[in-house]
C-alpha cells in the first residue's frame, strides 16, 4: 500500500528572516510534510503570495497579527485551510535552539507528529 501523500505546510511570520525559516528547517526532512516558509511583510525574504497559500493545506502563523492579515488579504482563498497561531514572538534568531524547540513541539501537538 502506498504511503499517504505529504501534507503541504506553510510557516509564516513577518519578514520570514528567522521564525518561519527556522520552522520550515525544523520540518523540512519529516516524510509526512512538505514545508515552505514566507513572510507577511511586502520586504520579506520571500513574501507570501497566493500561490503558496493555493499549495498550502495547514499554515501555521508565529502571531495573532499573521493570521490577521492573511485573513484581510486573501479570504477567500483561506476560507477551508486550518491557520494555526503558535504565539511565537518575535526575539529568536535563525535556529535558536529554544526557538527550534517550540517550533517542533507545538507543531508536532497539532500536527500529531514526532
Amino acid at each position: 500500500m502506498p504511503s499517504p501523500a505529504p501534507t503541504n505546510v506553510l510557516f509564516v511570520c513577518s519578514r520570514n528572516q528567522w521564525r518561519s525559516p527556522t520552522a520550515e528547517q525544523v520540518w523540512r526532512k519529516h516524510p509526512a510534510l512538505c514545508v515552505r516558509s514566507a513572510g507577511t511583510s511586502p520586504n520579506a525574504k520571500h513574501p507570501v503570495s497566493v500561490a503558496d497559500l493555493a499549495w498550502a493545506q495547514v499554515i501555521f502563523v508565529m502571531e495573532e497579527k499573521h493570521k490577521s492579515r492573511l485573513l484581510a488579504a486573501y479570504r477567500r482563498l483561506l476560507d477551508n485551510k486550518p491557520i494555526h497561531v503558535l504565539d511565537i514572538p518575535d526575539e529568536y534568531r535563525f535556529m535558536d535552539p529554544e526557538l527550534v524547540e517550540l517550533v517542533r513541539e507545538s507543531v508536532g501537538a497539532i500536527l500529531g507528529l514526532e
